[in-house]
């Protein structure tokens, strides 16, 4: 069905708890996404963020001029005690943000949590950790959307509700029970309970016929958040998830498949360009090499060749655990011509940065002696017990003077505060020459789809959306293709890595020109996974929803 044939939404509200709070790759798919959709529906297209407060979050808020919303606000504010800020999220499209505060929603909870065991069976009894804060941003938002529709009068407009992931899910449902006229749609970008047997070790893909959702979930004490995400998935009026790969895991764990499947974009606005390219990629290789140099000791080359994974700290679902196994291989290889400078940029529980290390950035002394633990960039809380720090030790891959490969850890959120680098990931990215996500559990993976929007050549994986992706587009696992993806399954652990190694090798003694035809082919790649090409997914979702809503 063409678009122009569609119904298309007059107004469409969407939160998430990445909404102008970088912690993930949702972040990266509503803000790349935003512009795409503003160019039909401008200031109508509104998103909805948690109020981390103006001192500790939201950095990228900004507080809006005058005059927009300003008679709702005055309501919302003063006759509903909603408290939110107005804004515009500070990326490219600057599209309209509001963030509300839900501390005072807490003395709520119990009465929401009962309304939606007794209309929709969710199941809050044995929630813990951050299932309240979610369940409470998700009930503000909800409240939100039924204080704009209402006082707008916007019973005659086709609108859409469109909440990411299980912490919205109550949100979805409030407003399924609340507001029949307003359309809801519920993503998951990945199923919590697909997630958490992944993350524990057990085997996902062997045994995967025969996993039962609700029996895991008791299992692996996930049964609030999976019977939430379950119940949201079931009613809303479309169900939606990224990747083919993740739509078989909600057929078998959620019992329900998604209506339509949105993979995620990139928007090349976020790619600085030509001569300003040159400079952001000049300056990033200068600010890592340095930071390596001062944590070693060591002269490091100007030519060496940096290459980096990144995204949340999940160790074995990322793999991580296969990244730092691949680098200690090519670190005991007689192959390699260049030397190798590797990163780590995963943020963990971080103290803050290392001031011995801030020490010599900031002097313009030269050092020859190492720091002490001269692999990471930040202090950690409970460091001795840290994954990533133990498996280095463990390989003794601590930086010494003669390894060709030297590996570096920057446990922390990178931005122009981070206090070592103090540059934003994108600023970082554009310095880095090969990317590698050997991914176990990775229901999209947008890291490779930036990497290579920014031109980077980058390793993935067949258990990744992005690399299933990037296979039907004719790659392989070849580097000169922009993308190589390795095959992982259960059990082939040390053959990625031994697989990654003999790649790493390969590309790092391969000519300049060689190079250079590897980034021109991420890049054409990157183009075909721009959201003009996606966009269509979710002007079928958006109609799926809103014939729903016709129906009723």
């Amino acid at each position: 069905m063409a678009i122009e044939k569609l119904l298309a939404p007059d107004y469409i509200f969407e939160t998430s708890w990445e909404v102008c709070n970088k912690v993930g790759g949702i972040y990266t798919v509503l803000s790349t996404r935003a512009n795409t959709i503003q160019e039909k529906i401008h200031d109508n297209l509104i998103f909805i963020g948690p109020d981390l407060g103006a001192d500790i979050g939201n950095s990228d808020f900004l507080p809006i001029e005058n005059g927009l919303f300003d008679s709702w606000k005055s309501f919302a504010t003063q006759s509903e005690g909603l408290k939110i800020r107005i804004g515009r999220w500070d990326i490219p499209s600057k599209p309209v943000v509001i963030l509300i505060d839900f501390q005072d929603f807490f003395a709520e909870k119990d009465e929401l949590y009962f309304l939606m065991w007794d209309k929709f069976g969710v199941k809050s009894m044995n929630a813990y950790g951050d299932y309240d804060e979610s369940c409470m941003f998700a009930y503000a938002t909800g409240l939100l959307i039924e204080s704009f529709y209402k006082f707008h009068k916007l019973q005659d407009k086709k609108v859409v509700a469109h909440f990411n992931e299980w912490m919205l899910g109550m949100g979805a449902l409030y407003i399924k029970n609340k507001l029949p006229g307003i359309a809801t749609i519920f993503t998951t970008h990945a199923t919590s309970i697909g997630r958490s047997i992944a993350g524990n070790g057990k085997k996902l893909y062997a045994y995967f016929d025969q996993y039962d959702g609700d029996i895991m979930a008791q299992e692996l004490n996930m049964e609030a958040k999976h019977s939430l995400e379950k119940q949201a998935a079931w009613h809303a009026d479309c169900f939606t998830t990224v990747s083919e790969l993740t739509a078989c895991e909600c057929g078998q764990l959620l019992k329900k498949l998604p209506d339509v499947v949105t993979p995620n974009g990139f928007e090349d606005d976020f790619v600085p360009k030509g001569a300003k390219f040159t400079r952001v990629r000049e300056n990033a290789r200068k600010s890592l090499l340095n930071v390596a140099k001062c944590l070693t000791g060591e002269d490091i080359h100007s030519d060496s060749l940096i290459v980096a994974t990144s995204g949340r700290y999940e160790y074995k679902n990322k793999g991580i655990d296969v990244y730092i196994e691949a680098l200690d291989r090519v670190r005991k290889s007689n192959d390699l011509d260049q030397t190798i400078i590797a990163f780590i940029i995963v943020p963990a529980w971080s103290i803050g940065p290392r001031l011995d290390l801030q020490a010599r950035l900031e002097s313009k002394e030269k050092y020859s002696t190492p720091l002490i633990n001269p692999y990471i960039t930040h202090e950690l809380h409970e460091q001795e017990s840290d994954h990533v720090c133990n498996y280095i030790k463990y390989l003794d891959f601590i930086n010494n003077k003669s390894d060709k490969v030297k590996i570096f850890f920057v446990p922390s959120y990178i931005n122009e505060s981070d206090g070592i680098l103090n540059l934003s990931y994108y600023d970082v990215l554009a310095g880095i020459d090969l990317t590698i996500f050997p991914s176990y559990y990775e229901p999209w993976g947008y890291t490779p789809l930036e990497s290579i929007a920014f031109g980077i050549p980058s390793i993935t994986t067949n258990l990744a959306g992005f690399g299933i992706w990037a296979m039907q587009n004719g790659v392989s696992t070849q580097l000169s293709q922009g993308v190589s993806v390795e095959e992982r399954t259960d059990e082939n652990y040390f053959h990625v890595a031994e697989s990654i190694k003999d790649s790493i090798i390969g590309y790092a003694n391969c000519a300049a020109k060689d190079k250079n035809a590897a980034r021109k082919a991420a890049r054409k790649l990157a183009e075909k996974a721009s959201w003009k090409n996606f966009i269509e997914h979710y002007y079928t979702a958006y109609n799926i929803a809103l014939r729903e809503v016709e129906k009723r």
